[in-house]
């Protein structure tokens, strides 16, 4: 059980706490980089508690910092985007993109004292499509996390941005949970759904598969298992990756290149991240089910978003969320679907938030399709206070290669293979010849 201590620790963020001081020595991925043009309007955000605004300046160079005005504290939300630099409209003060005062414009040039005035100011990078922000205090930023979706181009990738309104671990632990499948997303179906020769025919045929599980030197790795009718083993393989990526078995091994960030924007909101390779990527086909469809619910329709506000949270939120119960349909519920909500990511979503903002970790009782999520939390734990204890530098922040072969997915092996030869093997076959 995770102790009320415990919990505490695991689900804080904000500045001078244990785990968001040890988030704070990673790359965080927070905005698309479409979202900030070149002198255009600066965006008001939050990442680990704090109220940042980002913008890109004339040169197409990205600023994130923090909303306030090192003079008086006004907001530069409301600042003017010009000429290379954010200008506060209190008092005409301008910073660039890395904080230094460039002008102090209701100050005489004999009294100016620009060059001993910063703005708090963090490193930014863009790659993937992403603008990401370091906010470490370490003078070099550790490099960004070599993972393979990660490693392509915007135009190789499709990117998926939501908010979901709760806790950042809640939300990050239905993605190491493989056992909800057959029942919040699959509930509906039965053996006679699939054609014979379907892979997912194995999830509803055996809705409680055992686990293996092992810390990585960057997270955790499981996978979930279960006899294959074709002699075989079915097995799912999942990764919690520090400080808080994922990589569920969404798909086929062979073509599953995705990884899923959990971005804490504070304690009680979370910005979920998904890129996924464009190439080679397979849906889940309507000719895997007998009657050429697909089951009521398991699609990924989520009913779109809701248009953006300026609020300090009020970017990618879903127009079915928890003020209209997720659009939920009882009488679809009660005749064709599991759940009544229309969606994979929209089913998780309302089961994650329906938990409180943060959960009750004391009220749990984890069973043992719960091992990968304790292990996690487990692993987390220590990191956490190797840091804060000893000044041991966090899993994976100073080895981004350590990010590289892992991929999530699903595939059938020979029974005789033990679990990490039929991984291995399969990182051989499909990741490794594409990761340099």
């Amino acid at each position: 059980m995770t102790t009320a201590s415990e919990s505490e620790i695991l689900t804080r963020v904000g500045p001078g706490t244990p785990l968001g001081n040890m988030m704070r020595h990673y790359w965080l991925p927070a905005l698309k980089s479409s979202e900030l043009l070149a002198d255009g309007d600066p965006i008001r955000f939050k990442l680990l508690g704090e109220q940042l605004i980002a913008f890109r300046d004339t040169q197409g160079r990205i600023g994130v910092m923090d909303h306030r005005c090192p003079h008086r504290c006004a907001s530069l939300f409301f600042g003017r985007n010009e000429e290379g630099g954010i200008r506060c409209v209190y008092h005409g003060w301008k910073f660039d993109v890395d904080g230094n005062c460039v002008d102090m414009a209701n100050v005489p040039p004999h009294q100016d004292f620009k060059n001993k005035v910063h703005a708090k100011a963090y490193k930014t990078a863009e790659r993937c499509g992403l603008v990401w922000v370091y906010m470490g205090e370490c003078a070099t930023a550790p490099p960004l996390p070599s993972i393979e979706a990660t490693l392509k181009s915007e135009a190789e990738l499709e990117i998926v941005f939501v908010q979901r309104d709760c806790n950042w671990l809640q939300a990050l632990e239905g993605d190491i949970d493989t056992s909800h499948l057959g029942f919040l997303h699959l509930g509906a179906a039965h053996k006679q759904t699939y054609k014979e020769d379907s892979i997912e025919l194995n999830v509803v045929a055996n809705r409680a598969p055992e686990f293996v599980v092992e810390d990585t030197s960057i997270g955790t790795t499981y996978g979930a298992y279960r006899p294959n009718d074709g002699g075989g083993t079915y097995w799912r393989f999942a990764h919690f990756m520090f400080p808080f990526w994922t990589m569920p078995p969404i798909g086929t091994f062979e073509t599953n290149v995705a990884v899923r960030a959990w971005v804490p924007l504070d304690d009680e909101h979370t910005m979920f991240i998904m890129l996924l390779a464009k190439e080679g990527r397979v849906h889940r086909p309507a000719s895997s089910f007998a009657d050429g469809k697909l089951p009521s619910g398991a699609g990924m329709s989520d009913r779109g978003y809701l248009d953006p506000t300026t609020d300090w949270v009020g970017r990618w939120q879903l127009k079915a969320n928890r003020s209209n119960d997720y659009l939920i349909d009882r009488e679809i519920q009660r005749t064709d679907s599991y759940t009544g909500i229309d969606g994979i990511h929209l089913q998780d979503q309302a089961i994650t938030e329906s938990m409180g903002s943060i959960t009750d970790h004391t009220f749990e009782h984890l069973a043992p399709s719960d091992i990968p999520i304790a292990r996690t939390r487990r692993h987390i734990l220590s990191a956490v206070m190797a840091l804060a204890d000893k000044g041991t530098v966090p899993p994976g922040v100073d080895t981004p290669a350590d990010y590289r072969l892992h991929r999530g997915g699903y595939f059938v092996a020979d029974v005789s293979l033990g679990w990490r030869e039929a991984y291995e093997q399969r990182i051989a076959q499909d990741v490794a010849p594409n990761v340099t």
